[in-house]
This record gives structure tokens, sequence and C-alpha cells, in this order.
């Protein structure tokens, strides 16, 4: 299953994609966890020093890695050069399973060992001053969309993306690569503003979209929330002493986690499951088609020089039968 946590900076979406995290290592899940926010936190949340998370590896620093590993020798890609953070798999591409040893997890993925288990944490990298333009923005991102592009996961295996805060995900196709899309929000009018964005984008694509409430003190909060949400709102979380120790550094054994919060993310990994019967992969690889169609035409074709429409294999549908073909 692949989930995304998304919302407004300040929001909380760090600190509850890796609560999240934490209860999936609990269950001795398969776990690929993915930092792809602007502000780099989720290796810290996870329990990380400074020291530690900086020293992960960034997958924008690996892309020409990545971008050869996942051509395999798919014939309709004449070189790792022509690859865009939208090229889709076609036959002959390599694809990725959550729980294997590959080349791209050995250069961009570090296991993090939780109270319950191990998950597999990757970051996008830090990003400087230089970096935060919409166009070097997406570059750096661009490593995790066409991970995910070529990502063929089943029931029971997960990977959680930390998202950039607000609607930047929405340049391109990434906001659609999830099964389920959690999006946390404060009982604020600029917490449901993202909401109202996201929405909109989720009805035009088929997103599945729920609203998990975060620093929700009371009925007024929870009235609001209803209020402006409505059928979306999942679940709400309050203040959280356990929380408090984390930002602190001094997180006590998960399962000291008050008993109303745990609860609040059983309903979210319950949610995440369901979604698995509604998956379309038929659908997920038209969309795929769709936005590298658009990035061709926009500006891939004149910055690789390729025609990059040719990179689409009409007889390919990327899912869980989908072979692994590699090169001879």
């Amino acid at each position: 299953m692949k989930i995304a946590f998304v919302g407004k900076g300040g929001s909380g979406k760090t600190t509850l994609s890796s609560l999240f995290i934490r209860h999936l290592a609990t269950t001795r899940a398969p776990v690929v966890a993915v930092d792809a926010d602007i502000n780099q936190h989720l290796g810290p949340a996870l329990g990380l020093t400074d020291a530690e998370a900086a020293a992960l590896p960034p997958m924008g620093g690996h892309l020409p890695l990545i971008k050869e590993y996942l051509r395999g020798d798919n014939p309709r890609i004449a070189s790792a050069d022509t690859m865009i953070k939208t090229t889709p798999p076609g036959r002959g591409s390599r694809l990725l399973r959550v729980d294997e040893e590959n080349p791209v997890y050995a250069a961009c993925a570090r296991p993090v060992r939780l109270d319950g288990g191990e998950v597999r944490l990757m970051a996008t990298g830090p990003f400087t001053e230089s970096d935060l333009g919409v166009a070097c923005y997406h570059s750096k991102v661009g490593a995790v969309e066409l991970c995910l592009n070529h990502l063929v996961d089943g029931a029971g295996e997960y990977v959680v993306v930390d998202m950039t805060a607000g609607s930047d995900s929405f340049a391109s196709g990434m906001f659609t690569r999830f099964d389920m899309t959690f999006l946390v929000a404060e009982p604020t009018r600029k917490g449901v503003s993202v909401y109202r964005q996201y929405r909109e984008y989720a009805r035009d694509y088929g997103v599945a979209l729920r609203v998990v409430g975060n620093k929700v003190q009371g009925r007024d909060d929870l009235e609001f929330l209803r209020d402006e949400v409505g059928e979306d709102l999942l679940v709400t979380v309050g203040h959280s002493e356990w929380v408090r120790a984390m930002e602190k550094g001094r997180p006590p054994h998960f399962g000291a986690l008050e008993a109303e919060n745990r609860a609040a993310l059983e309903t979210l990994l319950a949610t995440a499951d369901a979604a698995y019967g509604r998956r379309d992969w038929e659908r997920y690889t038209r969309q795929m088609v769709h936005f590298h169609r658009k990035n061709a035409e926009s500006w891939g074709n004149e910055r690789t020089g390729a025609d990059l429409a040719a990179q689409i294999d009409p007889e390919f549908t990327l899912d869980e039968n989908a072979l692994l073909a590699l090169p001879g």
C-alpha cells in the first residue's frame, strides 16, 4: 500500500506520519518510509539524531543510478539520460518491490530500528535556498516519483511518504501515486484551506482522501472540522505527552502512547488496508501515462532532445503480475 501524508506547514503532518510508521513497525510489516518534504524532519521524528539524519543518502543525488537501474533493458528508452520523473515502466524495465534487496535501496535507504521492528528510510535530501524554485524542487522529488512509478507493492506491504507542505505536489502527477492520502488539518481556516485544494484535485483523479484532525482540543474544534470537512473527516488526534517527549528527543517506549491516539493509528491502518480492495492498476497506469505525456509536451522533449511519448509501452500495465524483466 502506498500512503501519503499531506497538509499545510505546521499542521503536524510529519509527526503523524512518523507515528503511523512506528505503528506499522509494531506489526513487523515491510515498510519503506520516504521523506519528500522540503523540511527534512522525518528522520529525527523517527528517533535519528541530527547527525544521523544529515548522513542519510539523498535520493536526488543518486538519480543517475536510479534511472539506470529502473531502465533495465526496456527498448523504448534509449538511455537513462532521456528518463524524466514521469517516465513509465514498460516491458524490460526493472520494477521495485517493497521487501527486497536492490541497488536503489542499497544506495538510498537506511534501516531504522524502532520499538516494534525495523523500517527502511529514504530521503530526497536537504533543500537549499537555490532549490526552492518549483523546477528545482520537483527535480529533487522526481527521484521519489520515478520510484513510485516502478513500484509493485502488495497487501501487507507499505510505502509511507511524508509529502511537502501545501499544494506543491499538484504541479506533478505524484499526488495520484497513492492508494490512500491522509491530509492532516488543524481546526482553523488555514488548516482546512489545503484540504479544499486537495479535494478538488482528488475528485478529478479519483484519489482516495481522508482527513486527520490534529491538535483538536474540544467539542468546538471537532464541530468546526465536521462543518468544514464533512464525511472526509476520518479521525482526530489531541494532545499527546508521548509526542511532547519525542519532540524533546526522549520518547518513552511506543507502547506508552495514549490509548486514544493508538486507536486513531489503528483506524488509519484499517482505512489504508481497506483501500487495497479498490486498487485499479489499469487506471493507475493510465494516469501515469497521462502525466508523462503532459510533461513530455510541456518541457521534457525540449530538455532531453527526445520524443518522450515514444517511451510509453501501450501493451504494458503495471500490476502485481508484472514480471521483473532483468537484462540478460
